[in-house]
């Protein structure tokens, strides 16, 4: 947390070198975080390029984050990401990363990991988008309770709120029962 204040302020002072840090260590988790939910490559790549746009924007017009460039970052990529469903009108689609089989693995092991995803997918489209963004947040990216609500902008019980809410539906959906 130290080291990510530290090169905050210096990415306050324009810093190049402080510049190049934080799009080495921040770009790969908030592109995979925009292509989880965009599933499109391409735009998540543009889409990722605009939160980093945006983060030299307020850098230099004095309005960066003060505390957390992390949470900071991954509030910014789920405007980004809901301005452009916003602006073409489509609806989120979630999409899991498929994981390679391993050499060794068997093809039936290989079909129920995808039918698994599958089923996973289709349940995840069920939640509401913020839904999906603190699941996304809380465990696709480790990120904790605070640094989820503070991305956000939510407070710590409404993210507990909505992880339990989509838990409860994802478990609903996943075992068939009938959601409510």
């Amino acid at each position: 947390m130290e080291d990510e204040l530290k090169l905050l302020a210096r990415a306050r002072a324009l810093d190049e070198d402080a510049l190049a840090e934080i799009h080495q260590a921040y770009y790969r988790a908030i592109y995979r975080y925009i292509a989880f939910r965009v599933s499109d490559p391409p735009l998540a790549e543009d889409l990722t390029s605009e939160v980093f746009t945006r983060l030299l924007s307020a850098l230099r017009e004095k309005s960066a984050p003060q505390n957390t460039l992390r949470g900071w970052l991954y509030g910014v990529a789920a405007r980004v990401v809901s301005d452009h469903f916003r602006q073409t009108g489509r609806a989120p689609q979630v999409e899991l990363l498929e994981t390679v089989a391993a050499e060794t693995g068997m093809p039936e092991e290989e079909v129920d990991k995808r039918l698994t995803a599958e089923r996973l997918r289709a349940a995840m489209q069920g939640l509401t988008e913020d839904q999906q963004r603190v699941l996304a947040l809380r465990f696709g990216f480790g990120m904790r309770t605070r640094e989820v609500a503070e991305a956000i902008n939510k407070s710590e019980g409404a993210v507990k709120q909505l992880q339990l809410r989509a838990l409860t539906l994802l478990s609903q959906q996943l075992s068939g029962g009938e959601m409510t």
